[in-house]
């Protein structure tokens, strides 16, 4: 099993949805593809190849020659070929469009949302499908060469034949220093994308947003037990033999018939 062809990934995720919300994820699609502006966070990614999101109904599965199952849920199908390392990926995924992700996978069971990250990637791992089989046909080459070959095909071939030698090579030296850029280098080498650089950077406001001060915030702290006063120590240091025992133990049951949680409240604010 292999996920990776030369410097390409391949990335298949299978999610459940309960039935009854198939049809606003079908729905979400409609709106996305009416209003592609709401991925435009992905456009200026380098790293991705292709991806799509495709729902698959219990009733759609192929038999291939099996009985025919019973499920209980539809699945939501992602497939996506990108360049550079996993984590990259999943970070500009999560820095390009967090709130494109959390409408698409909004039906998907027991989904975390895209912020916080490392829930996000614990439920990537846990409903991605290994590649059993992957072809690519530029295994040396990432989406940023293929792209620069293009471009420099369109260049040459735009350069008229005609005329003499001179003239010929004059026109094909102007192509190569206005196209100098598109000269790489493929190979097998890994490669790292720097798309994801600040990504940390620009997911900042919606954290601030989700737990900072106008958001829910994280959980309160729960203080398992107050240090004991400083005066009730130094008074207990200061007894000798029996009477500083004795001070000692006093604190402690003092302590123990008191609220030992602090405030008195639970990591929910509760009074107990």
């Amino acid at each position: 099993m292999s996920n990776v062809a030369g410097k390409a990934y391949g990335m298949n995720v299978v999610t459940p949805i309960r039935p009854r919300w198939t049809w606003l994820n079908r729905f979400i699609f409609m709106v996305a593809r009416a209003f592609p502006g709401t991925l435009s966070g992905l456009l200026g990614l380098s790293l991705i190849h292709f991806a799509r999101w495709v729902i698959i109904r219990r009733d759609q599965w192929p038999s291939r020659g099996q009985p025919r199952q019973t499920l209980a849920n539809d699945y939501m199908l992602f497939c996506s070929n990108f360049n550079g390392t996993w984590d990259q990926y999943i970070d500009a995924f999560a820095d390009g469009i967090p709130n494109g992700l959390d409408l698409f996978w909004y039906g998907s069971t027991k989904y975390p949302n895209s912020i916080p990250i490392s829930p996000f990637k614990s439920y990537i791992r846990a409903n991605q499908i290994d590649t059993g089989y992957y072809y690519n046909a530029t295994p040396g080459s990432g989406q940023r060469d293929i792209k620069l070959a293009l471009q420099l095909a369109a260049a040459l071939r735009a350069v008229k034949p005609d005329g003499d030698d001179a003239a010929v090579a004059a026109a094909f030296r102007k192509v190569l220093t206005g196209n100098q850029g598109c000269l790489g280098a493929p190979g097998y080498g890994p490669v790292a994308s720097r798309d994801t650089a600040i990504a940390d950077l620009h997911r900042c406001a919606m954290v601030r947003e989700r737990w900072g001060r106008d958001g829910s915030g994280p959980p309160p702290a729960q203080v398992v037990a107050p240090a004991p006063a400083t005066a009730s120590l130094q008074t207990a240091e200061a007894a000798p033999g029996a009477d500083q025992s004795a001070a000692v133990r006093a604190m402690v049951d003092a302590l123990l018939r008191g609220r030992t949680r602090g405030s008195g409240r639970d990591g929910r604010g509760k009074e107990r």
